[in-house]
């Protein structure tokens, strides 16, 4: 499993905290650590789904990922 800390823009409450969550949640290969407004971190599985797939699930949601390390 690799660690990823994503930087989100657009958040600004609880209910974007859960919108993020969900959708990460909703991954295959994907644990979530941690969600908070601005940010998040997850543990993946490289060989199951990329960054680009996991970034797309956030932005899907309305919120744009400034980074993703």
């Amino acid at each position: 499993m690799t660690q990823l800390t994503m930087q989100i823009g657009g958040m600004s409450c609880g209910h974007c905290v859960g919108a993020v969550t969900k959708a990460l949640k909703e991954l295959a290969g994907v644990a979530v650590e941690q969600v908070a407004i601005g940010s998040a971190t997850v543990t993946y599985d490289p060989t199951t789904i990329s960054v680009d797939a996991i970034t797309k699930a956030v932005e899907e949601e309305g919120y744009p990922v400034r980074s993703a390390a």
